[in-house]
């Protein structure tokens, strides 16, 4: 058993972990030791089970990067791999400042989620291009502050300054400074391109 990549699946979808179970149980060094269907249970099978890794869904009730956070609280050193739908950057970028150390998409060929597992397990970091290409495209220092995501979610909604600042209780100077900051961290140049830009990183539901 030592010599066994143990593995815990979740997934709210059935159908989903008994595929991963039949493609992952061809692989002579990896072996499903449990399985989860939300974020509350995911948690108790890793206290429980206290995998080597966890293949973990982001879409699942409870929320993925929820399961992330409280299992890292316990196990700061947890090995979790991310397998979603989502290729949201923004998504990305919160499971993996959450602490996952890597990031798949469910239409990985069955040998690369196996190696990505394997890479885990290691103590690496697995990474698609077309994922590392989205983490490229983002500076890392133009994360929008919680502040300036409720300013965009007024913006998106229409209102103007005033009715932003008689909302939020801030001046009009300060509603400008967080629009001028936003529309700089976006890359954008106008609250329409804001918005599209919002909705594609996925900062906007």
């Amino acid at each position: 058993m030592s010599d066994l990549i143990q593995v815990l699946l979740a997934d709210d979808h059935r159908i989903v972990r008994m595929g991963l179970r039949a493609v992952l149980g061809l692989e002579p060094d990896i072996k499903i030791i449990g399985e989860a269907c939300n974020a509350n249970e995911t948690v108790a099978q890793w206290a429980k089970l206290r995998p080597d890794v966890a293949l973990l869904d982001l879409r699942m009730p409870g929320g993925g990067i929820e399961a992330i956070a409280r299992i890292l609280t316990q196990s700061p050193g947890a090995r979790i791999l991310v397998l979603t739908t989502s290729e949201l950057e923004e998504d990305i970028h919160r499971a993996l400042r959450g602490g996952a150390k890597g990031y798949a998409l469910k239409d990985i060929e069955p040998e690369q989620l196996a190696e990505a597992i394997r890479t885990v397990h290691r103590g690496g970091t697995w990474l698609p291009k077309e994922i590392e290409r989205a983490l490229s495209d983002r500076d890392s220092g133009a994360e929008l502050s919680p502040r300036e995501v409720e300013v965009l979610h007024l913006l998106i909604k229409g209102l103007t300054n005033p009715e932003i600042c008689a909302l939020l209780g801030i001046s009009l100077g300060t509603v400008k400074a967080h629009i001028r900051n936003i529309l700089s961290k976006l890359q954008v140049g106008d609250r329409t391109e804001a918005a599209a830009e919002a909705y594609r990183r996925g900062l906007i539901q």
